[in-house]
C-alpha cells in the first residue's frame, strides 16, 4: 500500500511513501501521520492512495506512525482545504494546521482514571482465610463489596491507608477487577447553573418566526446547498429560530455547526443550546471550541466530534472546521462581524468558509444578523441567498429610543472635554435609583489615547510603530497596542521638561473612573483584552452581570454583540466617532452597524429601553439611519456609492502588503513588483498603488501596500501566487497576500 502525504513541514509538496502491513487498516485518506523527512519525523495528511507516477517505487521511504484511528480530515475538509489553498493563496500546510488544533497535532494524550471493583464474590470462610493472609488485601475487597458500582482507585486506597501493590495483589487473585475510564474534559462543563437559563419547551412562535423556520427546514428536507440570510432586528428572536433548526437537524440524525464572532458570546450560546438539548435529547454533547478553551479541552472536544460521539459544535470562527459527522446545518450569527475574518495566514473568512464548507456537504448554512454585511445583501439580490426577514421584536416589545448627543455643544458647557455628558449622566442616576442594569460601550481600551505636551506640543510616540502610545492609569504605563511595547509615563515633557503633559482621548479606563465619579455606590466592572486575561474571566462578569451583581457594565467590542440581558434598560455609546473617521471604505458600514447593535442591548427584557449616543458628528449618514433603524435606507445608500467607485461588493478586493527595515528598497521592489502585476494580468485587474499604509511603521517595520481590484478571484490568485513565488525577492523584504480584507490598515 502506498500513499501520497502533504506533509506539515513548510512546504507544498505531495510526498509518497509505503505503509508497513499492521499499519494499513488505519490508513485512509485524511489520517495524520508520521513520516520521515530527511533525518526527522513530521506529521502529514494522507491526501491520496496509489504509486507515484515515474519514481522507483522500491526507494520509498515507510509510514511511521498513524497518529490517531480515524482519518483526522474527513474528505470534505480535505476539499475544503485544497480551495481555500488556492482561494487565499496560502500554503495547503498552513492550511491544514488551522484546521487541526495543536492539540491535536501536539500529541495531548486523552485523560484516563483507574477504577476498582470486585470480580468475584467469595463465601465467608474465605474472607476469613483471606483475612488470616493478607489483612490489608481482605479489607479493600471488603470495602469494595460494599459499594454499588467501580471507585475511583486512587480515592479508594487514600481512604483505606492502602498502596496500589495492595489493589494489584487483590487483581492478581482474581477477587478485583481494574478497569481504565477516559474522562471527557468539556468545556464549561463546571458552568452549566450559572449560565442562562433557557426554557426546556421552546416558546410559541410568532407568524414570522415561523415563516423563517418553515423555510429552513424546507431547505433541510431536501436535503441539497442552500445558503439563507436572516436579517432580524435586534430582539426579534433570532436565536429561538437556530434552536428549532438545530433541533431538527438533530431529530434526523445530522450533525449542526454554530458559529459566534466573539469568545464572550460562546457561554450564553452554550448555554442556550445544553438547556434546550436537554429536554430533546439529554445525551447530546455540546462541544465548546475556542482558543481560550485549555488543550486537553480542545483535544476532547475534537476526539468527541471526530468519533461521532458528539454531534453539536459552538465557538468562534476555526469552529468551521470541526470535524462534525453528517453535516448538515452551519449556522454563523452576528455574520457582519469582522471578528470572522482570520488577520495572520492563512486569512480566511470564517462566513465565507462556512457557506462554501456548507456547499461541500450539501448541508445548510444559516446567516443571521440585524445588520447584515453588503456583501450578503449584494448575495441575496443577485439571487444568490434566499432572504428571510423578523421586523419587530419578541413579544411586541419596542426598539429602543436613540437619544443623539452633539458632543460639541456638550463640549461648550462644560468648558472642556468630558467622557460623559449631562443626558448620559442623568439617565444613569435615573437607572441606578430603580436597580436598571447600564451598559456603557467606547471601542478603545486604555485610559487616554495619547499623552500630549501642552507646552511644546510632544507627543508620546512608539520608538517601533509609528503611532501614539495608550496611557493606562492603573499601572502608570504607556503601551503600544501593536507591538505590546511598554514604559512609565512620564510627569513632564521629555522633549521640553514641561509638567504640562496631559492625556487626551478616552479608553474603557478613562470611562469607568467617569462612571465611579458620578455614581460612586454603583458596582461598576470594566471588561476589555486587559481585564479579561484569566482563562474564565469573561464568563465570571458576565454571570455577575445577569445575576445583578454589577450596575454598570463598560467595555469595548466585546460587549457591543449578540448577549441578552434583561435588565440592561441603558446603553450609552461614549464615541460613536472612533469608528466613522478612519481611512476605510467601509467606515460608515461599521459605524452603523455597531450603532444599531450596541443599541439592541437595550430593553430586551419587559421594560423599555434607551440608548444614548455621544458623538461630534450627529449629521452623518450612518448615525441618521441608524437613529431610524432604517437598515435597508442604509444599505441602499452605500451601496450606490460603492458602486460608483467600484469597490467591494461590487468587485472584490486583494490588499498585497510589503514589509521591511529599508522604507527605500521597500518602496522600489514594491513599485517593480506592480509594474509586472500590470503586465502579466492587464485587464483582468486594476492595481492601485504602491502607497505607504495608513499605520506606515509597526515593530521597527516600514509598509507599503498595493490594492488588487478584480471581478474574479480564482483567476487572479492562481497567478499572482505564482509570481510571487517566482519573484526574487530581496533580503529584509516580506510580503503578503490578503484576499478580501476587513481592515485597510
Amino acid at each position: 500500500m502506498i500513499v501520497g502525504v502533504h506533509p506539515l513541514a513548510g512546504f507544498d509538496k505531495l510526498l509518497h511513501y509505503r505503509v508497513p502491513g499492521p499499519l494499513r487498516a488505519a490508513v485512509a485518506v485524511g489520517s495524520l501521520v508520521r513520516v520521515p523527512i530527511l533525518n526527522h519525523h513530521r506529521l502529514g495528511i494522507v491526501g491520496e492512495i496509489g504509486a507515484p507516477r515515474g519514481f522507483p517505487v522500491d526507494r520509498l521511504k515507510s509510514v511511521a506512525q498513524v497518529v490517531h484511528p480515524f482519518p483526522a480530515l474527513s474528505s470534505d475538509l480535505l476539499q475544503l482545504a485544497r480551495w481555500m489553498s488556492a482561494y487565499y493563496a496560502a500554503g495547503l500546510d498552513t492550511v491544514i494546521e488551522a484546521m487541526l488544533p495543536a492539540a491535536v497535532r501536539g500529541g495531548t494524550a486523552p485523560r484516563l482514571e483507574k477504577l476498582l471493583a470486585v470480580a468475584r464474590v467469595i463465601p465467608s470462610d474465605e474472607q476469613a482465610a483471606l483475612a488470616r493472609r493478607a489483612p490489608r488485601q481482605a479489607r479493600l475487597y471488603a470495602f469494595l463489596q460494599q459499594q454499588f458500582k467501580p471507585q475511583k482507585k486512587s480515592l479508594v486506597l487514600a481512604r483505606l491507608g492502602l498502596t496500589a501493590a495492595v489493589a494489584a495483589a487483590l487483581v492478581k487473585r482474581g477477587l478485583a477487577r481494574e478497569e481504565t475510564r477516559h474522562l471527557a474534559r468539556e468545556g464549561y462543563a463546571d458552568d452549566w447553573a450559572h449560565g442562562e437559563v433557557v426554557a426546556a419547551i421552546p416558546p410559541t412562535l410568532n407568524e414570522e418566526q415561523s415563516a423563517v423556520v418553515a423555510a429552513v427546514r424546507a431547505s433541510l428536507d431536501r436535503g441539497a446547498f442552500a445558503t439563507h440570510l436572516l436579517h432580524g432586528v435586534t430582539g426579534s428572536g433570532k436565536t429561538e429560530v437556530y434552536l428549532h433548526a438545530v433541533a431538527t437537524v438533530l431529530a434526523a440524525g445530522g450533525g449542526v455547526i454554530y458559529l459566534v464572532p466573539e469568545v464572550a458570546l460562546t457561554p450564553q450560546t452554550v448555554a442556550r443550546l445544553h438547556g434546550r438539548l436537554q429536554a430533546i435529547a439529554p445525551n447530546h454533547q455540546v462541544v465548546v471550541w475556542h482558543s481560550h478553551l485549555g488543550e486537553g479541552e480542545r483535544f476532547d472536544g475534537w476526539v468527541a466530534l471526530a468519533t461521532g460521539a458528539a454531534r453539536v459544535v459552538v465557538g468562534a470562527r476555526s469552529a468551521v472546521f470541526a470535524p462534525v459527522h453528517n453535516l448538515r446545518l452551519i449556522v454563523v450569527d452576528e455574520e457582519h462581524e469582522p471578528a470572522y475574518k482570520q488577520d495572520e495566514t492563512p486569512r480566511y473568512h470564517g462566513r465565507d468558509v462556512a457557506v462554501y464548507r456548507a456547499k461541500l456537504c450539501h448541508a445548510v448554512c444559516l446567516l443571521g444578523s440585524a445588520t447584515p454585511s453588503l456583501e450578503s445583501v449584494a448575495n441575496v439580490r443577485a439571487g444568490k441567498y434566499r432572504l428571510a426577514t423578523l421586523t419587530r421584536r419578541v413579544d411586541h416589545r419596542q426598539l429602543p429610543a436613540i437619544d443623539i448627543v452633539d458632543m460639541r455643544v456638550e463640549m461648550l458647557r462644560a468648558r472642556g472635554v468630558t467622557a460623559l455628558s449631562r443626558r448620559l449622566v442623568d439617565k444613569m442616576h435615573d437607572r441606578f435609583e430603580r436597580h436598571e442594569q447600564v451598559i456603557l460601550f467606547i471601542n478603545r481600551r486604555g485610559y487616554s489615547s495619547s499623552m500630549l505636551c501642552t507646552a511644546c506640543g510632544h507627543v508620546e510616540t512608539c520608538p517601533h510603530c509609528s503611532i501614539a502610545m495608550t496611557y493606562h492609569r492603573t499601572d502608570e504605563t504607556l503601551r503600544c497596542h501593536l507591538c505590546g511595547e511598554q514604559r512609565p509615563a512620564p510627569y513632564a515633557c521629555p522633549q521640553c521638561r514641561s509638567p504640562k503633559i496631559r492625556w487626551r482621548g478616552l479608553g474603557t479606563q478613562k470611562v469607568e473612573e467617569a462612571v465611579h465619579r458620578v455614581l460612586p455606590r454603583a458596582r461598576v466592572e470594566r471588561m476589555d483584552s486587559d481585564t479579561m486575561t484569566k482563562k474564565n474571566r469573561f464568563r465570571q462578569v458576565l454571570t455577575d452581570f445577569r445575576l445583578g451583581r454589577i450596575d454598570v457594565l463598560v467595555g469595548t467590542q466585546m460587549i457591543g454583540k449578540g448577549l441578552d440581558f434583561p435588565n440592561v434598560t441603558l446603553v450609552g455609546l461614549v464615541d460613536a466617532d472612533l469608528s466613522m473617521h478612519v481611512p476605510d471604505f467601509r467606515a460608515n458600514e461599521r459605524t452603523f452597524q455597531l450603532l444599531v447593535q450596541v443599541a439592541g442591548r437595550s430593553g430586551r427584557g419587559e421594560r423599555a429601553g434607551e440608548v444614548v449616543v455621544q458623538t461630534f458628528t450627529p449629521q452623518s449618514d450612518a448615525i441618521q439611519f441608524a437613529r431610524r433603524v432604517d437598515f435597508d435606507g442604509f444599505a441602499d445608500a452605500e451601496l450606490k456609492m460603492r458602486a460608483q467607485y467600484q469597490y467591494p461588493p461590487c468587485r472584490h478586493l486583494i490588499h498585497h502588503l510589503f514589509r521591511g527595515p529599508n522604507p527605500e528598497k521597500l518602496r522600489f521592489v514594491a513599485e517593480h513588483w506592480a509594474r509586472q502585476v500590470a503586465a502579466r494580468l492587464g485587464g483582468a485587474v486594476e492595481v492601485r498603488g504602491p502607497t505607504p499604509s495608513p499605520i506606515e511603521k509597526i515593530k521597527d517595520e516600514y509598509r507599503y501596500q498595493l490594492w488588487y481590484f478584480t471581478a474574479s478571484v480564482t483567476q487572479v490568485v492562481p497567478v499572482l501566487a505564482q509570481m510571487r513565488d517566482d519573484f526574487a525577492w530581496p533580503e529584509g523584504v516580506t510580503q503578503t497576500l490578503d484576499v478580501d480584507p476587513m481592515s485597510l490598515v
